[in-house]
Parts: C-alpha cells; sequence; structure tokens
C-alpha cells in the first residue's frame, strides 16, 4: 500500500470511528448512513467557512481579484476558490464514509456528485430568487428552507444516483461499476 493510501486509510478509518461513537442516541430515529452523511456534510460545511474566511480575509484582503482577463470581487472570489477544495474533500468523505458501500466506478460516482452539486447550486440561486423576488419572503427564512430542500435533496440523489448500491442479477457488478 503506498504512503498516500495508508494516510487516506487511516483518515477514513479514524472518521469513521469518531462519527460511529456518537451514533447511540441517534440510532432509533436514523440509519448510520445519515447520520454519516449528516456528520461528514457538517464537517464539510466548517471547513468552507474556515476556507472562505481564509480566502477572503487573507488571501484576497478584501479586495477585488483581477486576473487579468477576469475580475472577481472578493467575495465571489473566495467562494471560486475554495469551492475545489470543499468539492473534493466533500466527495472524499461521501465515497469512504457516507456511502462507502458503492459499487460504482470512481470517476462515474465523481461525475454524478458534481452534477448533484451543480443542480443544488442552481436550486439555491432560483429558490432565493422564487422566495425572495416573486414571494418576497425574508432572505434567511427563504434560504433556511431552500437549504432544507438542498440537504434532502443531496443526499437522496448521492444515495441513489452518485454512490448507489447496484448489482445485476447474477450478483456481479453492472457494466457502469468497478
Amino acid at each position: 500500500m503506498s504512503a498516500f493510501r495508508s494516510i487516506e486509510h487511516r483518515i477514513e478509518h479514524l472518521l469513521t470511528t469518531v462519527i460511529d461513537f456518537f451514533y447511540p442516541p441517534f440510532r432509533k430515529i436514523m440509519s448510520l448512513e445519515l447520520f454519516r452523511y449528516g456528520c461528514c456534510g457538517g464537517l464539510n460545511l466548517i471547513l468552507e467557512w474556515v476556507l472562505y474566511y481564509v480566502f477572503y480575509h487573507f488571501i484576497f484582503h478584501g479586495k477585488v481579484f483581477d486576473m487579468g482577463f477576469i475580475a472577481f470581487t472578493p467575495h465571489i472570489a473566495a467562494f471560486v476558490f475554495k469551492f475545489p477544495i470543499t468539492f473534493l474533500t466533500g466527495f472524499w468523505m461521501a465515497r469512504h464514509i457516507s456511502f462507502s458501500g458503492s459499487t460504482l466506478r470512481g470517476r462515474t460516482q465523481i461525475v454524478r456528485y458534481l452534477i448533484v452539486t451543480v443542480v443544488n447550486i442552481l436550486i439555491n440561486y432560483l429558490g432565493l430568487k422564487l422566495f425572495v423576488e416573486v414571494f418576497h419572503w425574508w432572505p434567511t427564512v427563504s434560504y433556511v428552507i431552500i437549504s432544507v430542500i438542498c440537504v434532502t435533496f443531496s443526499y437522496l440523489a448521492n444515495k441513489f444516483y452518485s454512490f448507489r448500491k447496484n448489482k445485476t442479477n447474477d450478483g456481479q457488478p453492472s457494466a457502469d461499476q468497478q
């Protein structure tokens, strides 16, 4: 096993052990898979907040980031630059901790995970436009409602699409797996 794989396996084992330690009080209200998904999502969200803060305040110093051919306001630059990091950490945790039993190939999983992520971004954008600009609801209330919709959609889409567990009738993985 390569050094990278060894480190990856240790991190996976540590996270799974810690998350599973806190699961027993929640056993009656949710599955272990859903609990792991929620914990991984929470960890990734905290990482997003930290990275956004670091990029905004320490990398871009709250100023416009001009690349010559395009300029980003600091809040958008922070979002754009933290996105690939948290996309990959979210994918890794979903693949190795939340939905570790998936039989799909890694490249299939990551493309599907990206599709689910893009749909979530669209749901957020269109939902805010609808709830705030058309229905005239408060932005914070609107965002909370949209977050619940996105988390529910994301869990179901990732469970049954991005990381599904699927076998053919003879028990062998189908063509798009392994």
